[in-house]
Formats: C-alpha cells, sequence, structure tokens
C-alpha cells in the first residue's frame, strides 16, 4: 500500500498538489475577508435593531449529548492490508466519529483505537452492486471485462460499505437483514450529524464562509446546490480543491497503473485517499490563519460600524434603489415565465414528504409516553419512572427509533426539475429536514423533562399518570406550533436554494457588466461594508421572495399538512416555561432511582468510582443485534476464511490462526458444553458465506487443554462418593443382566441414545504423546469427520447392531490402556459429573484453559478415567456376545477391587 502511493505521489505529484490547494485558498481567503466584514456589519445591525418572527414554544436544549456515547457493538469489517473478514468491536462518542477496536476489551481497557472514521462526505451503501456502479465511475474510461470478480467479495450477503467520492472506502457485514437494517440506521445518523458541521451559532464566521464558498462555484459558473458542503470548513475546502485536483492528478497517473481493472481500482482509492489527507492538512493551516488574521481586526472595525451605522445604511439604500432600477425589470420577466409556474408544485413536493416525517416524529414522542404510562399505571413507583424517563431522554439520538422518521422523508423526489433548476439531488434538502427533525424532537422530550420533574416535586405516586398525561398534552400542543413554524421556514429556504441560483444563473451575463460602476455612489469609508455583488443577489432574492411567502402562506390558509397560519401567534402562553431552560441537566436514574443505577446488567452503588466514570458515559444504544438473540457477534476478533479469488500465503494463514486460537482462549465468550467438551452455542455462530463457507472460530483439539480445572478437596470427596456409589449400581444392574431380569427391548432402546456422548467423550479425552499434540491440531478437521460419520452410520442401524459395532472398538481400546487403574476414580467422577451436568443446563463461563503443569500432573489420571468410561460404556450396552460380557464383567470387576 505505502510503495503504491509514493511511487505514484513522487515530489513532482506533491508540488502539483501544493500549488493548487494555494491557488484555491488564496483566491477563497480574498472572498472570506470581504464577506466576513458583511457578516459582522450584518450581526451587528440584528442586535441593534432587533428580529421579529414567532418565538418557540419548546425549550431547547444546550448541550444535547453532555457526557453522553451514541452506541457500541461487534461487526464483521474487511482489511485491506491482508484481505480478510475480523470482527471489530465499533463505538462512537458524541462526536459521531467512528473508532473500531481489536476487541471490546480493547475499548475497556483505554487503549488506541484501530481506526477512526470521520464520517462527513460518506455514503452508506447496503448494496454490492451500488457500490462496484460507484466504483468503475472512479476509473472513467477504463471497463471491466465481461464476467471479471470485483477485488472484493463480501463474506455475507448483508454488506454495508461506506462510500466516499475522495477518501478510502470501509467495508462491513452482517449476519442477518435486520442487522443490516440497524447497522444502517446508525451509520446514516453519523453521516447526517458530521455532514451538518457548520455551526449555526457563529453568526459572523459562518455567513462569512457559506457566502464564499458560493461566490467562489459562481465565479466558475456552478450555481447549484452541492452535494459536497459537508464537514467542517476545513473539509469542505479539500472537497472544493479536490474538484479539480482530482481530475488533473487522474489524467497524470491512471495510465501509469498497472495490473487488472480491480487491482488499478484499489491504487487509485488509496492514492485518492492519500492526496485528500494532504489536501485537509493544508487546507486547514491556511484557513485557521485566514480566521485568525480577520478576528484579530475585529474589534475596530466592529467600533467603526456602531459608529457610523445610520450613514452607512442610508448609502446602502441609495445603492440598493438603483440596482433594483436596473436588475428588477429583467428579473420580473424571467419570475414570470419560469419560476411562477413551477413553485407551487415543488412546494408540493416539498411539503408531502417532510409532514410526514414531522407527524412521525410526533407519534414516536407519543407512543414513547403512553407506553411509560401503561407500565406506571398499575402500582407503579418514581423509580420505576426514572428508569423510563432516563431511556425517553436521548430519544431524539437513537438513531434506530427515529430512522422510521428519517425514512419519511428520504421519499423526497425533485424529478424532472432538477436538470431545469441544477439541484443535484435532493439529499440537501432531506438531510437538513432530518436535522430539523431530530431538533424538535430533542425540544419536545426536554420540555417534557423539565414540565414533568417540576410537577413531580411533592407529588404523591399515586398520581403519576394523571401528571404524566397534563405534561404530556401541554408539550404536544408547544410541538405542534413550533413543528409548523419550523417547516414553514424550512419551505422557504428550499424554495430559495432551488430558484435564486437559477436567477442567479440567468441574469448575470447581462448585469454583471453594469455593476461595477455603481461602487462610485459608496463613500471609501463604507466600501467595505457594502459590497455591489451583495447587494445585486439581495435584489433578486427580493424579487422572488414576495411569490414563495404568498405560496406558502396559501398552504397554510387552507390547512394544508396541518400549517398554522401566520397570524395565529402564542406569546406568553407559558411565560414561567423558559425560565426552565437554565436548570441544569436532570439526572433521572440518580434523583429517583434509589442510589443505584443499573451498568452493563449488574447494580453498584453511588459511592463506586466506577460507577460514577460510567454514568458520566452513559450510552444511547448500548448495542446493535437481532431482536430475540441474547448475544451479539463474539467479542473477540476472530478471523473469517478468506473468500474465492482472494489469494493468501500459507504462512501468514498460519500464523493469523495461531493468534485467533489464542485470543478466543483469552476472551470469554457464551457456550455449551455437549459431552464434556466445550461448544459455542449457536446464537454466536458467525454468519455464513454464500459460496458455502462458513465463518467460525478457530479451536484445538488438545486434551490437556479441554480439562477442568482442579476442583477442591471437599468437591473431589463428593465426586469420590458419587463414583463409588455409580459403581455399584453398575454392578448390581449387570447382575440383574445376567440374572435376566432386564433383557426387555425397551431397556436396549432408551441405553441408545446415550453411546454417541460417552463415545464421543471417551475419544476428545483420550492422551496423546507431546509428538502427537503438535500434529493433532492440523488434523482435528479430519478426526471429526471420521466421528460424525460413525454417529450417522449408527442411526441407521438396529439396536444389537449398533451394540456389537460399539463394543468392538471398546474392546480393541481397553486392550491398549495401562493396567494400574487405582488413580481412576477421582478424574472419573469428574468426567462423569461434568457430563451429567451438561445435559440438564449450559455452562456459560467460558472456555477453561488450565495451567499446563496441571495438565501434565492429570495425564496418567485421564487415561485411567478413559479406560473407566470404556468399561462403564461396555456395560451398559451389554448385548449376548460372549465377548461383551466378558469385557465388561473384567471392567467391573477391576472398579469394584479399586472401590
Amino acid at each position: 500500500m505505502g510503495d503504491v502511493i509514493s511511487s505514484h505521489l513522487d515530489e513532482g505529484k506533491r508540488e502539483i498538489i501544493t500549488v493548487r490547494t494555494g491557488e484555491v485558498m488564496g483566491e477563497f481567503g480574498r472572498l472570506y475577508e470581504q464577506q466576513y466584514v458583511v457578516a459582522l456589519f450584518n450581526k451587528v445591525r440584528y442586535d441593534v435593531e432587533g428580529g421579529g418572527g414567532p418565538q418557540p414554544q419548546l425549550l431547547h436544549r444546550k448541550v444535547p449529548l453532555e457526557n453522553k456515547s451514541i452506541f457500541s457493538g461487534s461487526i464483521y469489517q474487511y482489511l485491506e492490508e491482508n484481505k480478510k473478514w475480523r470482527n471489530r468491536f465499533l463505538f462512537v462518542p458524541d462526536t459521531y466519529n467512528i473508532s473500531y477496536y481489536e476487541g471490546k476489551q480493547a475499548h475497556d481497557r483505554g487503549l488506541q483505537p484501530k481506526g477512526t472514521i470521520n464520517c462527513a462526505g460518506y455514503r452508506v451503501l447496503t448494496s454490492m452492486e451500488k457500490y462496484l456502479e460507484l466504483l468503475e465511475s472512479s476509473l472513467p474510461g477504463v471497463k471491466a471485462k465481461v464476467g471479471s470478480s470485483p477485488f472484493l467479495k463480501c463474506a455475507t450477503q448483508f454488506p454495508l460499505i461506506m462510500w466516499h467520492p475522495y477518501a478510502r472506502h470501509h467495508y462491513f457485514c452482517v449476519s442477518s437483514e435486520k442487522e443490516q437494517q440497524k447497522w444502517s440506521a446508525v451509520f446514516q445518523d453519523c453521516v447526517r450529524h458530521a455532514n451538518n458541521g457548520l455551526s449555526e451559532d457563529c453568526k459572523v464566521q459562518t455567513p462569512a464562509f457559506t457566502d464564499a464558498v458560493r461566490l467562489y462555484r459562481q465565479a466558475r459558473g456552478q450555481y447549484g446546490t452541492w452535494d459536497m458542503m459537508c464537514g467542517v470548513p476545513h473539509q469542505i475546502l479539500a472537497n472544493l480543491v479536490m474538484e479539480t485536483l482530482l481530475t488533473e492528478l487522474r489524467d497524470l497517473i491512471s495510465p501509469r497503473l498497472k495490473g487488472k481493472l480491480q487491482e488499478r481500482q484499489k491504487s487509485w482509492i488509496l492514492i485518492s485517499d492519500a492526496v485528500y489527507s494532504l489536501v485537509q492538512s493544508q487546507a486547514q493551516s491556511q484557513y485557521e490563519a485566514i480566521v485568525q488574521s480577520c478576528e484579530a481586526g475585529r474589534p475596530p472595525l466592529e467600533a467603526s460600524i456602531r459608529t457610523d451605522m445610520d450613514q452607512v445604511i442610508t448609502s446602502k439604500e441609495h445603492v440598493t434603489s438603483k440596482i433594483r432600477a436596473l436588475v428588477l425589470p429583467k428579473a420580473e420577466k424571467l419570475l414570470k415565465v419560469s419560476i411562477q409556474p413551477y413553485i407551487s408544485s415543488i412546494l408540493e413536493a416539498l411539503m408531502e414528504p417532510t409532514s410526514r416525517g414531522f407527524f412521525e416524529v410526533r407519534d414516536v414522542f407519543f407512543r414513547e409516553l403512553v407506553d411509560m404510562s401503561k407500565n406506571l399505571l398499575n402500582g407503579g413507583s418514581k423509580e420505576k419512572l426514572g428508569e423510563h424517563m432516563e431511556k425517553i431522554s436521548m430519544l431524539a439520538f437513537h438513531p434506530v427509533k427515529m430512522q422510521g422518521c428519517y425514512e419519511k422523508v428520504e421519499q423526497l423526489s425533485l424529478e424532472g426539475l432538477q436538470q431545469r433548476f441544477d439541484v443535484t439531488s435532493p439529499s440537501v434538502f432531506v438531510q437538513r429536514a432530518q436535522i430539523l427533525m431530530r431538533e424538535q424532537m430533542d425540544d419536545a422530550v426536554y420540555t417534557f423533562e423539565q414540565l414533568l420533574h417540576q410537577s413531580l416535586e411533592g407529588q404523591e405516586e399515586e398520581d403519576l399518570c394523571k401528571t404524566i398525561q397534563k405534561c404530556q398534552d401541554r408539550v404536544i400542543k408547544k410541538f405542534d406550533y413550533d413543528s409548523s413554524t419550523v417547516r414553514k421556514k424550512f419551505f422557504r429556504e428550499a424554495l430559495l436554494q432551488i430558484f435564486i441560483p437559477y436567477m442567479l444563473k440567468q441574469l448575470s451575463p447581462s448585469c454583471s457588466a453594469d455593476l461595477p460602476r455603481f461602487r462610485e455612489l459608496i463613500f471609501e469609508d463604507f466600501s467595505r461594508f457594502i459590497l455591489v455583488e451583495n447587494i445585486f443577489e439581495e435584489v433578486v432574492l427580493q424579487t422572488v421572495m414576495k411569490d414563495i411567502m404568498m405560496a406558502v402562506k396559501e398552504a397554510a390558509v387552507q390547512r394544508r399538512h396541518n400549517l398554522y397560519r401566520d397570524s395565529i401567534v402564542l406569546t406568553n402562553s407559558d411565560p414561567n416555561l423558559h425560565l426552565l431552560e437554565e436548570n441544569p441537566p436532570i439526572d433521572w436514574a440518580g434523583e429517583y432511582g434509589g442510589g443505584q443505577t443499573e451498568v452493563d446488567g449488574e447494580q453498584v452503588g453511588e459511592g463506586d468510582a466506577i460507577t460514577q466514570k460510567r454514568r458520566r458515559m452513559k450510552q444511547v444504544v448500548s448495542m446493535i443485534q437481532e431482536d430475540g438473540t441474547a448475544t451479539a457477534l463474539p467479542e473477540s476478533c476472530l478471523e473469517v476464511p478468506g473468500v474465492e479469488d482472494i489469494p493468501e500465503e500459507q504462512g501468514e494463514v498460519d500464523s493469523d490462526t495461531k493468534s485467533s486460537s489464542a485470543s478466543v482462549k483469552e476472551v470469554p465468550n457464551e457456550e455449551s458444553s455437549i459431552g464434556g467438551v466445550s461448544v459455542p452455542t449457536s446464537t454466536e455462530m458467525p454468519p455464513a458465506i454464500p459460496n458455502g463457507t462458513t465463518i467460525k472460530e478457530e479451536k484445538t483439539t488438545n486434551p490437556s487443554e479441554q480439562e477442568a480445572e482442579p476442583a477442591s478437596p471437599q468437591d473431589s470427596e463428593s465426586k469420590i462418593a458419587n463414583a463409588i456409589q455409580e459403581i455399584e449400581n453398575a454392578v448390581q444392574e449387570e447382575e440383574r443382566e445376567q440374572n435376566g431380569e432386564t433383557n426387555e427391548p425397551d431397556s436396549e432402546q432408551t441405553s441408545i441414545p446415550a453411546e454417541p456422548a460417552a463415545t464421543l467423550v471417551t475419544e476428545e479425552v483420550e492422551p496423546v504423546s507431546e509428538s502427537q499434540r503438535e500434529v493433532q491440531p492440523e488434523a482435528a478437521p479430519n478426526h471429526e469427520a471420521c466421528k460424525i460419520a460413525s454417529l450417522s452410520t449408527e442411526e441407521h442401524q438396529s439396536p444389537a447392531e449398533a451394540k456389537e459395532s460399539i463394543a468392538q472398538p471398546t474392546q480393541e481400546e481397553q486392550s491398549q490402556q495401562p493396567v494400574d487403574m487405582e488413580p481412576a476414580s477421582e478424574p472419573t467422577s469428574e468426567l462423569q459429573q461434568k457430563t451429567d451436568s451438561s445435559s440438564l443446563h449450559h455452562d456459560d463461563s467460558g472456555f477453561q484453559s488450565p495451567a499446563n503443569e496441571v495438565a501434565e500432573e492429570e495425564e496418567p489420571q485421564v487415561q485411567a478415567a478413559a479406560a473407566t468410561t470404556e468399561a462403564e460404556v461396555g456395560r451398559e450396552n451389554h448385548n449376548d456376545s460372549e465377548t461383551g460380557e466378558e469385557d465388561a464383567q473384567k471392567g467391573a470387576g477391576t472398579a469394584a477391587t479399586q472401590t
């Protein structure tokens, strides 16, 4: 990977990158300095004159995700370095940057993540076909041959791919469609939050930045909406540079790429990612220098604005009237012909999906409160109320619960209007509407929290449901009003974003040549605050704004989509409510949880330092997993066998196999015990690969690793007593069988199902020498296959044939056992107890790996245990064969003598 980047990005290419970045940042810096002064003037004027508009009724949370994390969980990720799928633990803090770790233990220990993904500009894909379609467009002019396979094959049928036009791509997969939907909702929420990187609280820097970027693109003939206006400022500037730089580098580098199409695509992705990172670092440093320079000159500028405010406003109005006289006739003609016929249809296309999304937000909020009231109806206490409110408080940031609301807006379509008005895609409007929906949900939840908390002071527990109902009704009314206000503002802004670029593009050729002469009407002292280019755009905006306001007002008068009329203004409807906005955040679990909170399934007190730390990082979504399953994907980093067309070196595979098996032994996973052998449960089985290969954990069949840990003296005595009792029972049963008391066919049939388990125990515990132990892990699959084949053969045999087939190998193995049977009683009882207990319940304690010293000391005991176990199998499955009777009598006699 490094060789590809270094060979194609030599000093000459890096010099080109630096020069092109400097050119773009130089032009942007000039525009930013101009727009910064204008934005500062507008901000000071707004502070002095004030602004109108309806006041919001809902409270707004200042820091929504303070001391919160979003989610964590395990998922399979494709590693490009070694072409393998591995299990990774993903964690997303309140910054929405995805960090992936080797496993959950690495995250809990505070280790550094393997990598971090900033999701700004990414697209979440759930189809390999869509990804390959986008991938082929990265190298235009190069077509793949028919039937050629891609460089990546997904390990399951449910991929999750994060695609970026410039940065590196990330590949994940899950085992079911439901998990795919949930993880897709989480990734899309991360992308949505990261794209909204420009803070609206910055009343000077944000307007100056957006106007400078827009003017820069308009100077190059790009007037429409821009999909890559996403992320923080230096990311947006890097996207601005890459628009032209990437094409230039592709023409220089693509002819030199070697290999098949898939290899060239992979190499180009790595090269593009390296270029993008380099451009981002250079753009960030230069942008910070520009902002620092402007901020340094802000105090004298602000003082000058406040001093000459009236004169600047008068001069600006004079120039505006002159420019309006020039532009207005042309703008009205264009408006009448090309804009007015489409306003109502575009507004309807925006209103329907957006309103459905806001209605869904209202329904989700209402359902959560109703469910809480139902749970508190019969004997609900304030402690239970605190548990419910702790979950509801982060409802707006729960990506899975909010996904249904977001999907309503994703149905927005402007098909047929995109080419006319130069709208690349509706994604800009969709993401903006989704962010507004999340803000409305959080405002409603926060207002409900404050009202409920105020009402609960001195309230009896019997009136909880009535109190919740009253607060709920108040919040729903406020939500309906604010929802109407927010949607109307969104519709106006969206229509302006669609029409203004189109009108500027049509009017600029005929008007831009006459604009410089209006600069002579501006005093030199005020020339920094009044720009003729900005006044020209303001005149065009005012021309179309009247028609847009009328269209939105008409929709509100008709009560379409539950929009309120502008005349309905709820002023001072709840004068004391906004005083609650200054209150600190409410800790529902701490205040109503009785001094304790549940953390990861265990109860801990307030005094515990670990509990306090976990409380400070409460999690919105703890684990993404399929409903009804007890566990998620295994926590350990498990290797997934490579798929077809991905060559791997044998040495690399062996080393990874050893490390994977070691990680399995170190990290406890849920498992069941079958015949004394630890086997993972079915809920933890990794997904199956479409080509028939199953993703599974590496395991060894070394008997010394499968032995149990040494028991305490009390347990050993009880096990010995149980073993003695079992041997005496076996002897008595043998005597009854010889006397013909238990020769019914029912007893023979009931003893047959126990035979495979006994055979499995005997074969698994059979000791091996040191030389055989080294070879045994490689031969394990064949050994398991032989056992499975023998078991499947026994199922088709009659009871007599099955007994004969089992008794014969038992005699041969018994002849190979050592004669000394004295130390066999304790291990035998241990094995029998383990086998009996495993048939009744599953052992969830994880893999048990005793020390090597204990394993070596217990090998003779395991040999004796195997002999005794085989003897018991011969007795239980006794038939009319004389050989079987003699062997069983010998084994029973030996055990009785030992007792």
